[in-house]
């Protein structure tokens, strides 16, 4: 099994390590960072230098103290609109200051310990924000692309399109569309080509062609070397409200985006990997880096989902990679400052137009849509792209919050008839007192002596609502009609009546559904549990059963232990009808059609029923397999049943794959003959004819499964191994705009 942590690499085999994984990650992750840590910095309307710096410190400082083993941080896209703003308003030196200021701020989200509530912001405010930022960074760098600068405002350079094109360079136009071509070309190439960064190839073929054309073509501007461009922050002079705006705008940003590409490595790290992030850590870590970068004339710094993946992907084991990266960024800033100088700014614009277009994603558009949360998106957007990131933020994040409470404290009230059931009142959501004048409009419209079902599906219930459908109840009684409660939601009418509301916890339909069993003093728990199925459930599986009253047609035959721990149904989400279930001591498929209830069970499911699996499901502390495993005597019947898994016992003796993959992963020996048993009843069931004949002729699908019960996960088991099912399948979306660039 899996788990949050995992054991470091020994010290012999970490330089092995470094040589074969972590070396090679290095100057793949080198040849992506160079070319975009260059345009950020001009975009931003900083000196090109500054993204280096940026770059490296992110690199060292970043790599070293941060609480991730395989993030590479840097200048970021995320952030060029705030740098820029900053620039216009104070001059560089000022917001090297206010880069300094971020970064203590972020180190004291760090030691306050609330990395993960920077995670509760609402995703589609961030999608929102990055969206915007790419509109800002595609509408200035179009100038650029055309040999114009970059304008301050959007709406500036909406206004400024038609004189910049009556005014186009055509060198730098070429130069721009060549690298947008070569970017949006370059997934379709043959794979080994693919290896080599797209930006890279975009930036050196532009450069390249800038010696042969016969039109004059602008190159971007490097004084002295990367030594020779170190700056030291300097104070503002006046305007302390809008420098601290920028500081918390700047480390609210970085840290987020941070975090979040945080999320996204961790879901993608190999099993070599040291650990998961610690995310209030990598905080103080990128809360230093900024620091050191914002002293030393360096853009923010945060970390950068792109080159993340592409770090992740290249094979990278240890902090040594990110480390190693920025050396190379160090090394080739100092010794070859003249190939940097060579780079054309149109190169960069189209880069970074292509940069700016992949934030815009359509997947977060379609989400937003879908959940009902464009409204909240397209105005973060317009706000972003028209004013400014800090208020964009702002008005998504109150949008948002508005939206939810709406959510929250809405409710839907329906009464309508119900052919030959009488009347059906719904209460659907968080139901208060604000939903008192929708509830009395729709039950005056029920007859009075009517038979009512009162379908109560709520989350919360305060006093107010209680008393209102109690009252409503009595004197519809009173005048001769019924009202029959039926409660699905978490929560209750006996809870509203006991004490003050609260919101139902999310396991209490199970809870509720155990409860007879567990606390009743009735003498037969069986009835109480009856009780409660009426109560709660019968409502909601009566129109489900209906269906099937003239017969069954389950998809798959599921045979598994009698253990009362196993509930078939709940640990696959299926329903009535969906498994034609067979149980006994051990999960066993006697070899040799030797049981016949087993051998009637296998011809009923595949001859009559059809099913198209059959699934085998062991689970951890089984006694049949304790006992088997101490080979326990008895004297009784359960010695001759056993014997049937006497074949599981002596695979596992000799070294099955299965229980060599369940050591690996942690089980205990008694748990990996549980496996073992798993897939030697797969190979029984694959030697049966019936089976054999339904996997020929109908394609038959059979399955192992293992519930492991301590921590409620299941494993999937196939005749030589074993594989975590995945509760999640699709990694985190944050950031693959970006990583879409082929690296």
């Amino acid at each position: 099994m899996s788990t949050d942590t995992e054991r470091p690499p020994r010290t012999s085999s970490r330089f092995p390590d470094l040589i074969r994984h972590d070396l090679p990650a290095s100057l793949v992750v080198f040849l992506v960072s160079l070319p975009l840590s260059i345009g950020i910095a001009v975009a931003a309307g900083a000196p090109v230098a500054a993204g280096l710096i940026a770059a490296v410190v992110g690199g060292t400082v970043a790599g070293l103290c941060g609480g991730s083993t395989l993030q590479v941080s840097g200048p970021t896209a995320s952030l060029t609109v705030v740098v820029a703003e900053a620039i216009n308003q104070f001059g560089w030196a000022t917001a090297c200051f206010i880069t300094m200021l971020a970064g203590g701020l972020q180190i004291l989200f760090g030691l306050s310990r609330i990395a993960r509530g920077a995670l509760a912001i609402a995703p589609v405010v961030v999608h929102a924000m990055l969206a915007g930022i790419g509109v800002v960074i595609a509408l200035q760098q179009v100038h650029v692309l055309m040999g114009g600068d970059s304008l301050s405002s959007s709406w500036d350079s909406i206004t400024g399109l038609p004189h910049q094109l009556a005014s186009v360079h055509l060198g730098d136009l070429f130069i721009g569309l060549l690298v947008i071509a070569i970017l949006v070309g370059w997934r379709r190439m043959p794979a080994a080509v693919r290896r080599i960064p797209a930006p890279l190839v975009a930036v050196v073929v532009a450069t390249g062609l800038t010696y042969v054309l016969p039109v004059r073509v602008e190159h971007i501007t490097l004084n002295g070397t990367l030594l020779d461009e170190l700056r030291f922050p300097q104070l503002p002079h006046g305007g302390w409200a809008t420098v601290a705006l920028m500081a918390v705008t700047i480390a609210l940003i970085a840290s987020v985006e941070t975090l979040l590409s945080a999320v996204a490595v961790d879901r993608m790290r190999r099993e070599n990997a040291t650990r998961r992030t610690d995310l209030d850590r990598e905080l103080i870590g990128q809360g230093a880096a900024n620091m050191v970068s914002g002293l030393i004339g360096g853009l923010p710094v945060a970390a950068v989902i792109v080159r993340s993946i592409t770090n992740v992907k290249a094979g990278a084991r240890t902090r040594a990679s990110t480390m190693l990266h920025a050396l190379w960024i160090l090394l080739f800033s100092v010794a070859l400052v003249e190939v940097v100088r060579q780079i054309p700014k149109a190169a960069l614009a189209g880069l970074l137009i292509v940069v700016g277009i992949q934030l815009i994603k359509l997947a977060h558009i379609r989400r937003a849509r879908r959940s009902g949360d464009l409204f909240v998106y397209a105005a973060t957007v317009f706000v972003v792209v028209f004013w400014n990131l800090l208020l964009g933020m702002l008005v998504g994040l109150a949008l948002a919050f508005a939206l939810l409470l709406w959510r929250v404290v809405r409710v839907s009230v329906t009464a309508e008839p119900v052919a030959g059931r009488g009347w059906l009142v719904s209460v659907d959501g968080s139901f208060t007192f604000l939903a008192l004048p929708k509830l009395t409009a729709e039950l005056a419209k029920v007859p009075t002596g009517a038979d009512v079902t009162l379908e109560l599906t709520v989350d919360f219930l305060d006093h107010a609502a209680y008393d209102a459908i109690q009252e409503w109840a009595q004197r519809h009684r009173e005048d001769g009609g019924t009202v029959e409660f039926v409660e699905m939601g978490a929560a209750r009418m006996a809870d509203a009546a006991d004490g003050r509301p609260v919101r139902g916890p999310s396991r209490h339909m199970l809870n509720e559904a155990l409860s007879p069993w567990r606390r009743t003093a009735h003498t037969d728990p069986v009835v109480a549990g009856v009780a409660a199925y009426h109560r709660g459930h019968k409502h909601v599986m009566r129109p489900h059963l209906d269906v099937l009253r003239h017969g069954q047609e389950p998809d798959s035959l599921f045979v598994t232990c009698a253990d009362s721990r196993i509930v078939p149904n709940v640990i696959t989400s299926s329903g009535p009808g969906d498994l034609f279930t067979v149980r006994n001591i051990g999960n066993l498929i006697p070899a040799g059609r030797k049981d016949s209830s087993i051998e009637a069970a296998l011809i009923y499911a595949l001859d009559k029923l059809d099913v198209r699996s059959v699934v085998v499901c062991g689970h951890s502390g089984c006694g049949a397999m304790e006992a088997l495993h101490s080979e326990l005597v008895t004297g009784s019947d359960l010695d001759h049943w056993l014997a049937y898994a006497r074949p599981s016992l002596d695979r596992f003796r000799r070294g099955h794959p299965v229980a060599r993959a369940a050591a690996a992963a942690g089980f205990g020996t008694v748990d990996q003959l549980g496996l073992v048993n798993v897939a030697v009843q797969l190979e029984t069931l694959s030697a049966h004819p019936v089976v054999r004949r339904g996997v020929e002729e109908r394609g038959v699908v059979l399955s192992g499964l293992f519930f492991d019960i301590a921590t409620a996960r299941v494993v999937e088991v196939t005749v030589d191994g074993i594989a975590e099912i995945d509760d999640i399948g699709v990694p985190a979306d944050y950031g693959q705009p970006i990583a879409a660039l082929p690296a």
